[in-house]
């Protein structure tokens, strides 16, 4: 019996997930024409054509959109088990990308301890953020991240996850706001500026909102921007008041002030989140266990 090319299993695998035979080129560093003659030998394999032109764009086939979580579980399976085991797992010698997905508040607040940890341990490892632009486990459910990071939502049952820090919102203003001067900051005083509010989806309404409104009262949102970095900017050239994490301001920020909020929200818990399928790989559990020492290490309380 002739067994089967498992090479082809990483090519089926990068042209399910892009739908594409150049973006599949591009996920495996390939010429767009090795490419498709792989896609070639795949269709005679199985006997199927996976890949279907449909105006100017390609499309799975209904074989291979049944088929395409199977492919990447029978993939990930493959390299588990061709991993070493933990009493063999040496960091000086691993060689590995692995893909964090998070927001840009945990990476710039984590992000240059955390890479100088894995560099420190693993060399060879290279630390990959992606963006976060929405909540989804698709992204770890698919492998496509080794990694997720945020506050926990509706992830699926299956989903493992692992607390780093507490965290909780507080306001900034630019350092010679009249606010800054005041301490405390009364609710009157917090409701009578302008706010910039920072949300991915554009929504400009939230916790501070729903608490503000348990006591008959509103702020005016002046504009809404699409993450902290940005209302800080805002903040921080304008009377404007921005609304962050506490852990956004570990690194300092001298041209700003922060102060507690008038009024209580609750905290937030950061998790870090992650496939089944990778709970006992120990390159991945030295991964986690070094993200939870950074956090705990920059983020004590």
């Amino acid at each position: 019996m002739t067994d089967p090319d498992f090479n082809l299993l990483i090519a089926l695998d990068a042209l399910l997930t892009e739908a594409s035979v150049a973006g599949a080129a591009r996920r495996l560093n390939l010429s767009t024409s090795a490419m498709s003659r792989t896609l070639g030998r795949l269709r005679e394999v199985t006997g199927d054509s996976l890949l279907v032109r449909a105006g100017r764009n390609m499309v799975l086939t209904p074989y291979a959109q049944a088929n395409r979580e199977r492919a990447r579980n029978a993939l990930l399976e493959v390299r588990a088990v061709l991993q070493p085991s933990a009493e063999t797992l040496d960091l000086s010698e691993l060689q590995r990308v692995f893909t964090v997905r998070a927001n840009d508040g945990f990476i710039e607040a984590f992000g240059p301890a955390l890479i100088a940890a894995v560099a420190q341990a693993a060399p060879q490892v290279c630390l990959r953020f992606a963006p976060k632009p929405e909540k989804s486990s698709r992204y770890l459910r698919e492998g496509l991240v080794d990694l997720e990071i945020g506050v926990l939502s509706n992830m699926g049952p299956e989903i493992r996850l692992q607390a780093l820090f507490r965290d909780r919102f507080v306001g900034v203003v630019r350092k010679d706001h009249p606010l800054a001067k005041q301490d405390p900051v009364s609710i009157s005083d917090y409701i009578a500026w302008g706010h910039v509010v920072a949300s991915r989806r554009g929504q400009p309404h939230g916790p501070v909102d729903e608490a503000l409104a348990d006591k008959g009262l509103e702020r005016k949102i002046v504009s809404v921007v699409p993450g902290f970095s940005a209302a800080l900017a805002v903040a921080q050239a304008s009377d404007l008041i921005a609304l962050v994490p506490a852990s956004f301001l570990r690194q300092g920020a001298p041209a700003l002030h922060a102060f507690e909020l008038p009024l209580k929200t609750r905290t937030i818990t950061v998790s870090q989140m992650w496939h089944p399928r990778m709970e006992r790989d120990p390159a991945h559990r030295w991964l986690r266990q070094t993200v939870l020492s950074v956090c705990q290490q920059q983020y004590p309380d």
